[in-house]
């Protein structure tokens, strides 16, 4: 009789999409039992070979048996430092690519409302009185032709390519390689740019400065890695256009905050809309919450009612894979960190 592989569940799934894991092979037992820190299940992770996990992921001595990791998120910072990734072979991967639709949402929500000046109508209604020279202040800069520049090219940025496409925009790219243009991990069927077919041009990130002299907005999608910490930067800042807007939906320290609070506060960019910051929850006492010209929000662009349902699809198709011998999705490169 074959050898069972053991999967531990270790987030709250409803038992119709345990279900639908349990069906992919007679070859799976599947075992549900939440848990957000590793001591949690200490006593069962010994005799486990799949793990999907968010936080509960064990020290390498208590999970001899393990040869994966599904992560709940979609980024790997979270575990980059953890013992069982630095100090074992086991495998990671991701949730990247559920996050594409709402993210790409909150994105064009972001940039219609700074062409809209929803920022000044918030702050004119709290005054409870609209001001004089409503043209002067409420004229919207059309987004149809204006420039978006998208920083990382994976499926969020390609989604928030197509949405933009279909407003009549321009889209320029940063692509960590140039030469690969299709997308190499998941994407749910029917959205993005699969291809890399909708952006005018694509620039390798030595080119980041010649490539933010042309955006009117600008979106951050990439991941955060050693490469990308703080690659917008006070010199970055100031290669950006004076109206240009900056979105940031990657994470925090991809950007220097307090350079970019001096570039708000002198008016190097026109403003920003931020969903990420280097400390969360955003502090009381950051200057962010004071501007006029920012949009805040509490890391909750990628919130979707559809997430677990999304993220189990891409694990019962990563089990489907393993149970195959077939290569996995979203495997985390060590070498890039992602």
């Amino acid at each position: 009789m074959q050898q069972k592989i053991n999967v531990l569940v270790t987030l709250p799934f409803e038992q119709p999409l345990i279900d639908k894991l349990v069906r992919i092979s007679p070859e799976l037992e599947v075992v549900r039992r939440e848990a957000r820190t590793a001591d949690e299940i200490l006593d069962i992770v010994g005799d486990m070979e799949v793990i999907y996990a968010w936080e509960a992921v064990p020290l390498p001595e208590d999970a001899s048996n393990l040869r994966w990791v599904q992560l709940h998120s979609a980024g790997a910072d979270s575990i980059l430092q953890h013992p069982l990734y630095m100090q074992s072979d086991v495998m990671f991967t991701t949730a990247n690519g559920i996050h594409a639709i709402p993210i790409a949402e909150y994105v064009m929500a972001q940039i219609l409302a700074f062409a809209h000046h929803l920022p000044e109508m918030f702050e004119d209604k709290a005054n409870s009185a609209w001001p004089k020279g409503r043209w002067n202040r409420y004229v919207p800069s059309e987004v149809r032709d204006a420039t978006l520049g998208i920083v990382g090219y994976g499926s969020i940025g390609r989604h928030v390519a197509h949405l933009a496409q279909a407003l009549g925009m321009k889209v320029l790219a940063v692509k960590r390689d140039v030469r690969i243009l299709a997308d190499e991990r998941y994407a749910e069927p029917g959205v993005g740019d699969p291809e890399g077919e909708l952006p005018d041009r694509i620039y390798p990130p030595q080119a980041l400065h010649s490539f933010l002299k042309e955006c009117d907005y600008v979106v951050l999608t990439v991941p955060l890695t050693s490469d990308t910490y703080h690659m917008i930067d006070a010199a970055a800042l100031s290669a950006m256009k004076p109206e240009a807007v900056l979105i940031n939906v990657a994470r925090g320290d991809v950007v220097d905050e307090e350079a970019l609070l001096v570039g708000l506060v002198q008016g190097t960019i026109r403003g920003a809309a931020l969903d990420v910051f280097s400390e969360e929850p955003l502090p009381m006492s950051s200057p962010l919450w004071q501007l006029s010209n920012v949009i805040i929000s509490p890391h909750i662009s990628g919130f979707t009612p559809h997430y677990d349902e999304r993220a189990t699809d891409i694990f019962a198709e990563n089990l489907r894979r393993y149970v195959a011998e077939e290569p996995l999705l979203n495997v985390v490169d060590r070498d890039r960190d992602y």
